[in-house]
Order: C-alpha cells, then structure tokens, then sequence
C-alpha cells in the first residue's frame, strides 16, 4: 500500500517503538531498486552451490543450554521484497548472508557457513582433514566440524590454519582439537606471522572501549526485524559462545613460502597490514582452489571499523590483489573467501580480484588526490564517487566498509584527525558546545520546531547534527531524545550498509529506552591471558592507572617469575607506570617472586594475591603493601558508558 503523509502524522511522538518508514525514504529505496542490476541472480546460485545439509536454523547451544547462534530470529528474511524500513541492497546481501550448512566447494574442499558470521573451510588430505580458520566460538567450532563429519565421514584433524588474527578466525579452535593434540602437539597449527602478537595486542589496550563501539557497529542488542538488526554485512553478527585463543606452532613468514599438508601443497602469500595487520592468502594446485582469506569478499571492506582499529592500508591491500593476480591468474578454478560464498571459473575469479583491486585503488589515489586539491574527509566523502564498472558490481557495495567512511579513514591514515581549519583544532567539547548552539539557535523550542519542519523534508542528517546539540545540551529534553531517535532510525532506514544502519538503530534505542541493562564484564580469560607476554600485562596494568590519583607517589616493585625466567621492575613515577626487563632494582619498595602462571590466575580471578601468598605460591620481601597502594589506583572500566548522550558521570 503506497505511503501516505497521513500515515506519518506521529512519528515523532514520545513513543519507544520503532516508527515507519517515511516517504522520504521510500523514495530513496525505490531509487535503489531501479538503480541496481536485481534481476542479476548469480549470487544467489553460487551461495547454494554445493549444498550438503545442515543444522536445523544454524542453532548452536552450549553445555548450559544457553543459545550461541541461531538464524532462526531472521525467518523473516524469507521474503524476497524489501520492506520500506530496510534498504533493498542490504536486504539482498541479508538474504544471501542467510543460507547456511556444509557445501562442497570442488570435491575435495567444503565449507561451512552460516554458523557464524565467518566461515570454516575444510580440506581434505590424504588421511585427514585440514581445518581453516574455526569460527568465534568452541561450541560453534564443533557444531561446524561434526556437520562436515556427518556428511564427509569421521577423520583425523590433520592440520589447523588461521589465515589472520581476528577472533571469529581463532576463537573456536578448542573445538576441532583433542586434548591430547593439544598435549603432544602432533598437529600443526600454521599461521602468518606476528599472528600471536597481533591476535592478542589488537584488541586488548583499547578492549573496554572497543566492546562497548562494537555494540553500534554489530547491532547484537536490537531487535531483529524488519525495523532492527538484518545483518552486518559480512555475515548476521557474532557468535555468543566460548573463546579460546592456541599459539601457532608454524609461521609463514615471507609470500612464496609453501607446506605440505597431508599430503597437500599449498602455497602462500602474505598480506601484512590488509584486512588484518596479520594475513595471508594461500594457492592449492591439487584443487585449484584460491583462498584470499578476507580480503576479496562479497563487500567493499572497512578500512576503519566503527569499533576501532589502527586504520588499514589501502594501497597495500589493493597491491596484494594485484600480486595474487601475478601469481594465480588462470590457474584457480574455484576461489573462496572466509565470509561469504565462493566463486566458480577462472574467468569470473579474474574479473572479481581485479575489481577487487581497483576498489581499494580508486578510493585510495581519488582520496589523496582530493586531500591534495586542499578537500577535507568531510568534503571528500560528499564527492567522490565510484565509477559505474565498480558502483554496479554487487560484491563492490558498501555493506561492510562504505566509500563514504572508507576515504575519511584513508584521510586519517595520512593527515591525522586534524583538518588544518584552526577552528577545529581545539573545540569545546560536546555538552559545552550544545548549550552554546541551543543558546545561538534561540532555544530548545525554537530548534525543535525547525527540526520537525526538516524532518518532514527529509533532511534527516542535518537534523541529527542539530539536535544532537540540544540533547547533549539538555539530555533530559524528552521532545529532543524521540525527534533525535526518529530521526536516526529514518536514516538507519535509507542505509545500504549495515554497520551504519546497525549504528543508527542502536542510537536511536538508546535515546528511547538508556543503555541496555547488561552482565558486568567478565575476567579476560586464562587462555587470553596466557598468550599475552609478561611486558603486554604491564602495558595493560599502565592503561588502568589513574593519573590524577597517583599525584606524587613514586613506588617501585621487583618481579621474578619462577617458570619463565623473566624478571622486572616496575616503577610508578611522574603518574605513569613503566617497566624495566631483566632487572631488578637495588631501592624496590618490595620484590616478589611468583611463576607467571599465578600472576594469570590472579589476573582471571581465580585466586586473589592475599591466597597466592597463603598459598606459598608467591615469596615476597620489603613491603608488600605497596602493591596493594598502586593496585588501588587502578581504574575498573565500565562495560557500558554514554555515546549519543552526555556522560552521567564525572570521569577524571
């Protein structure tokens, strides 16, 4: 039924509830539709392709009962037309992001998808099975790996491979290795390297805030539904199950370098600082199968993650594209990615890698090439476009990563936050500067009105922008919060992609109904915490302290671990705590000496200090109450803080 301004009439009311769609964006969808090839269906065929069998709605549960994963919340996917509230691209890619189960790729490889937002490649060997990267979590990790044995026959893990170091790559790999693998270590478990490095680094200093970002860019706490969460674009979202992370026990280390596995050779190459600072691709001449890990999928990727990151290299991912090409051009039949669904006949993988590799090429050079005729990220955003060859090929759509956020993240990588306007180089911070706005807009009323006659024009981001102010000038101005969570969720609407609609959504719940209720955060698991290197935990220690609080205290502990060898000092000094390796200092406050496996222990609560002690796990010497003193000047970081609101508490 065609929409009506009538219809309409409430959308800005007080309510919770998700609103309609307006004509606005009504328009803009079927803009959409007419400007893109729909009626092109090969996607569709590739992403059944090969199908198996499969696990009733993808459900997953763990030992407890509790569910992990299921795709049985998105049934209403089933509709082949998009409603008004869901861009019809993104509900095209949410559609294709849907099948799920074991497919046979070529005889010989098979892939589980659909478990997960990231895939499990099997490879079959001469006696066994060699595994490729085992999903976000153990349990799913199993589940993946008893359907490949349901259809294929039980056989031994012959090998593991992680092709980079984010988690839905690792996380599961407790779930397709015995114990006794794990023991004797008869299995290898190959990766690029500086994989441990960066797998554990990458997200643990910046962990707290990242965590609480990932909920705007995933979208896990929205409803799904036509109105709520319908993807992430690389997959449905992630995995609720248990992570644990298992040293490699082989590093590729240089692009040529090759192994064989069971009997099969593969080739690699190494894409440092791509998708992942820690990734490779690999060649298998026995299957003619190409897998370029997460750098050519069925999206244009981020280059800058709305939960953070170090900004990636676009030039470099483009380039490996390239020599993956020089490499493998002609001979790959089949090539596979570690999301989404594969692509079959030398012809079309062609096409597919050097569309790839333009992508990030064009959006790369017209970006510096922008930023060097004096445009900022802002301005380079609202002019650039792709051209049409790369614009009308599905798997160059934003879903993921977006032309319009990816070149403000090549920006950054060049010239930094800073646009050289003195203007911006010291604002007044978000609360300060909204009441200053209200106050030269001539009130809270005066802005609302002229937001509502935008909102009805459609205007939608200009909207936002102004009444943000007002919301971080009067949080509590309920008439603000519901025209702003109108406002946000119209746009969220119009969205192609989904880490943008996901961002918009959830703000717009959060104005509605506050920060979601949620557990406190859990200890960083042991297994975590074992990877780490002893010199990473006091970099973590040294993010926790309070600067304020240490004002003029200088304390300085020795530490011996037993079974690693390693010895410190830690010095808190000018309200910042360093660390000195393989030494110790004749003037410490106090010295312990513990094995490193206690300190892990007491880090992952599973005992405290005062037991270990006890315990005769730790001897100590000089006063050891001056642990206790730097301890307490440790900040707990919540697992929730505001963002589309101004903070409720005083944070110094």
């Amino acid at each position: 039924m065609p929409a009506t301004s009538r219809e309409y009439t409430d959308v800005t009311d007080a309510s919770n509830e998700p609103k309609d769609a307006t004509p606005s964006v009504i328009a803009q969808q079927k803009a959409m539709l007419d400007a893109l090839p729909f009626s092109d269906r090969r996607d569709f065929d590739d992403a059944a392709r090969g199908f198996l069998g499969t696990i009733e709605n993808a459900a997953i549960t763990n030992p407890q009962g509790r569910t992990v994963w299921s795709l049985e919340p998105y049934g209403f996917l089933s509709d082949e037309q998009a409603p008004p509230t869901v861009n019809p691209s993104l509900w095209r890619q949410s559609r294709l992001n849907m099948q799920h189960g074991l497919f046979e790729v070529v005889p010989g490889v098979y892939q589980v998808r659909g478990l997960d937002i990231a895939n499990m490649t099997l490879i079959e060997g001469d006696n066994g099975v060699i595994v490729v990267d085992t999903l976000t979590s153990i349990e799913g990790a199993r589940a993946a790996l008893d359907l490949y044995f349901r259809h294929r026959g039980l056989k031994p893990v012959a090998a593991v491979i992680f092709t980079h170091t984010h988690t839905d790559h690792w996380g599961g790999a407790r779930g397709v290795l015995e114990e006794d693998a794990l023991a004797t270590g008869r299995v290898p478990i190959i990766a690029p390297n500086l994989f441990m490095e960066h797998a554990v680094s990458e997200n643990i200093i910046a962990g707290p805030a990242m965590l609480r970002r990932a909920q705007y860019q995933f979208g896990p706490l929205l409803a799904k539904g036509p109105r709520g969460q319908v993807d992430c674009g690389l997959g449905k979202s992630m995995a609720a199950g248990s992570v644990a992370l298992l040293r490699p026990t082989d590093l590729i280390m240089a692009t040529g370098d090759r192994r064989v596995i069971d009997g099969v050779e593969f080739e690699f190459q190494m894409a440092p600082n791509s998708e992942a600072p820690a990734e490779m691709h690999f060649f298998i001449p026995r299957y003619k199968l190409l897998n370029l890990a997460e750098n050519c999928t069925h999206n244009f990727h981020n280059l800058l993650p709305f939960r953070g990151a170090d900004v990636r290299d676009a030039l470099a991912w483009s380039k490996y594209l390239g020599e993956a090409l020089q490499l493998w051009d002609g001979k790959a039949e089949a090539m596979c990615g570690q999301h989404h669904w594969p692509v079959w006949g030398r012809e079309r993988i062609g096409t597919m890698i050097r569309q790839q590799r333009d992508l990030y090429k064009f959006a790369h050079d017209q970006t510096i090439r922008l930023m060097n005729h004096g445009l900022t990220a802002a301005e380079i955003a609202e002019t650039i476009q792709l051209p049409d060859s790369l614009e009308g090929a599905w798997h160059g759509r934003g879903y993921y990563g977006h032309i319009r956020h990816n070149v403000k993240a090549i920006y950054q990588k060049y010239l930094g936050w800073y646009d050289a306007n003195p203007v911006n180089l010291d604002p007044l911070p978000p609360v300060e500067s909204g009441k200053k706005y209200v106050e030269y807009m001539g009130g809270a009323d005066a802005i609302l009105a002229r937001a509502r006659a935008d909102f009805d024009k459609g205007e939608f981001r200009f909207v936002a922008q102004a009444l943000s102010h007002l919301v971080f000038a009067e949080p509590d101005n309920a008439a603000a919060r519901a025209l702003l969570a109108d406002t946000l969720e119209q746009l969220g609407y119009a969205a192609e992609s989904a880490t943008w609609r996901n961002a918009y959504l959830f703000g717009a719940q959060e104005l509605r109904q506050g920060m979601p209720k949620v557990p406190a955060r859990p200890p960083m698991p042991r297994e975590t915490l074992a990877a780490l290197r002893t010199a990473q935990l006091w970099d973590v220690l040294g993010i926790r302290l309070n600067g304020p609080k240490a004002e003029g205290k200088h304390i300085v502990l020795n530490w011996t671990f037993s079974d690693t060898g390693e010895t410190f000092v830690l010095n808190l000094e000018n309200c910042a705590l360093t660390y000195t390796e393989s030494a110790q200092a004749d003037d410490a406050d106090a010295s312990f000496t513990l094995a490193r496996s206690t300190l892990d222990e007491v880090i992952a609560k599973l005992t405290s200090f005062p037991e270990a002690v006890a315990a005769g796990k730790v001897k100590l010497s000089g006063n050891p109450m001056k642990l206790a003193e730097l301890m307490g000047l440790m900040d707990e970081f919540p697992r929730m803080f505001e963002i589309v609101e101004p903070k409720r508490t005083v944070v110094k």
